[in-house]
C-alpha cells in the first residue's frame, strides 16, 4: 500500500506543479529596437504632404490590403514601407509625368489600434500610445480582472515570416497591431 500512495503523491504534486508553471517567457523574438523606424500596415492613418500641391495633400487611410489611393497616380502600397521610403515612392511616382521635382512626407496621423484580450476588466480594441508596455496596456484596459495571472502575458505579433504567438514578460513593449492575452492564473 506504500508504493501505491507515494506514486499518488508524486502525481498529484506533478499535477499541481505543472498548473502553476510559468510558461516559458520568450521576449527576445519580440524585441524591438527603439531606433527601429516603424513599418506601416492596415489600420494606419496617413498625412501625405506634396509641396506646393494642395489637391494632393490629405489624409490617407491603408486600408485592409496595405495600400492608399491618391489622385493622379492611383493605388500606393504602404504595407512594409517605412514612412520615409513610402514618400520616395510617391515621388518617383509623381516624377512619372505629373510633377518636375516633387517634394513628398509622409507621417503616421494614427497608430493602427492594438488588442487587449483574457483576464482584464475590459477586453477590446483601443488606440495605441507611443511607449506602450503589457503593463500600460493592461491599463488601458481596466485593468487586471480577479483571476488574472499578473506575472507575464502572450502577445501575438505580424512578424515577416507570419504571425508569431510568445509569452513575454509584462514590461514587455507592445506596438500598433498587437493582440495582447492576459491569461487566467489557477491558484
Amino acid at each position: 500500500m506504500r508504493p501505491t500512495k507515494a506514486l499518488i503523491a508524486v502525481m498529484l504534486s506533478l499535477a499541481v506543479s505543472a498548473c502553476a508553471m510559468t510558461p516559458r517567457l520568450a521576449p527576445e523574438y519580440l524585441a524591438t529596437d527603439p531606433n527601429q523606424p516603424y513599418t506601416l500596415a492596415g489600420g494606419d492613418r496617413l498625412r501625405v504632404i506634396v509641396f506646393g500641391q494642395d489637391s494632393l495633400s490629405n489624409s490617407y487611410a491603408v486600408d485592409g490590403s496595405g495600400r492608399i489611393a491618391m489622385p493622379l497616380i492611383g493605388i500606393v502600397m504602404a504595407q512594409g514601407h517605412t514612412t520615409q521610403s513610402l514618400a520616395r515612392q510617391i515621388e518617383g511616382r509623381l516624377r512619372e509625368g505629373y510633377l518636375r521635382e516633387p517634394k513628398v512626407s509622409v507621417e503616421v496621423e494614427t497608430y493602427r489600434p492594438f488588442f487587449v484580450l483574457g483576464e482584464v476588466n475590459s477586453s477590446g480594441q483601443f488606440p495605441f500610445v507611443n511607449n506602450m508596455t503589457v503593463q500600460t496596456a493592461v491599463a488601458i484596459a481596466g485593468g487586471y480582472g480577479p483571476r488574472a495571472n499578473r506575472s507575464y502575458a502572450e502577445i501575438t505579433r505580424a512578424t515577416p515570416e507570419g504571425l508569431l504567438t510568445v509569452a513575454v514578460p509584462i514590461t514587455t513593449p507592445v506596438r500598433p497591431g498587437d493582440t495582447v492575452v492576459i491569461k487566467e492564473r489557477f491558484f
